[in-house]
């Protein structure tokens, strides 16, 4: 049976700034990308995150991020390459010893918004990334976009890279997201979005914002925790790719 993982960015409510809804969704993924701090997320709200988590058995990732809360994360900086690999050690060893505490533990790592989209084809910064899952825990996955060089770079120093593709964002012909920027980036509609998933896990194609079919393949769909339909989403698309038999489970197994 063909075997799809479905994500989601949560733990990114930060005080009295609630953003998205972690408990319905934990109710849907089979990950959870949590925030590390950088880009959101505080200390207290991300434990809470992971405790739920852990009680629903959602594996758990550290969705590491450029020092941009202002920005959400979504703003480009170039970072020199030891402070980058620092930033990430440092937001994974906070997020595992929040999991630790929370009874579970950080399986893989997905970076966050400009961060994620620049190492998709920035060699200098995507070594630097992966210098750090390197140097603090070579097991951990890291998570990149469907078809980018990141893939290639990642498994060539010996880490284990799973592909991505994005249930509410739009692609490009090349097989790139649409910029946010851009009118049709973000897709709002949850059976819409449940169709273009199912068909991308069954035949390995999208359909892109100028109406043609690009080549995707992916081992994990992402919805976006942040969006407003979010979790009515998530639902639809699980349920969709349930009844067509497909099995929905996490990525990245149990290990010691």
């Amino acid at each position: 049976m063909r075997a799809i993982d479905l994500n989601s960015d949560l733990g990114e409510s930060f005080g009295a700034w609630s953003m998205g809804d972690d408990s319905a969704m934990l109710d849907v993924v089979t990950s959870a990308n949590v925030a590390c701090g950088f880009h959101a997320g505080d200390p207290a709200g991300i434990l809470r995150t992971l405790q739920a988590a852990a009680a629903k058995n959602v594996t758990i990732g550290a969705h590491v991020a450029y020092p941009d809360k202002v920005g959400f994360g979504r703003r480009n900086m170039d970072l020199a390459s030891d402070e980058l690999t620092a930033d990430v050690i440092y937001q994974i060893g906070a997020l595992q010893g929040l999991a630790r505490a929370a009874g579970t533990a950080v399986r893989y790592v997905k970076p966050h918004g400009a961060l994620y989209n620049t190492i998709a084809h920035d060699r200098r910064q995507a070594l630097a990334v992966i210098a750090a899952l390197r140097a603090i825990d070579p097991t951990l996955i890291l998570v990149a976009l469907a078809g980018s060089t990141l893939i290639q770079w990642a498994r060539d120093e010996g880490l284990q890279c799973v592909a991505e593709a994005f249930a509410d964002r739009a692609y490009t012909p090349q097989g790139t997201l649409v910029s946010r920027r851009e009118p049709g980036a973000v897709l709002h509609d949850p059976k819409q979005v449940a169709q273009r998933m199912l068909r991308l896990v069954e035949d390995g194609t999208i359909e892109a914002i100028d109406g043609t079919r690009t080549r995707i393949e992916a081992d994990s769909i992402c919805v976006h925790g942040d969006s407003p339909a979010a979790v009515d989403m998530a639902r639809e698309l699980r349920r969709v790719l349930e009844q067509a038999n497909l099995s929905v489970r996490p990525f990245a197994g149990d290990r010691p």
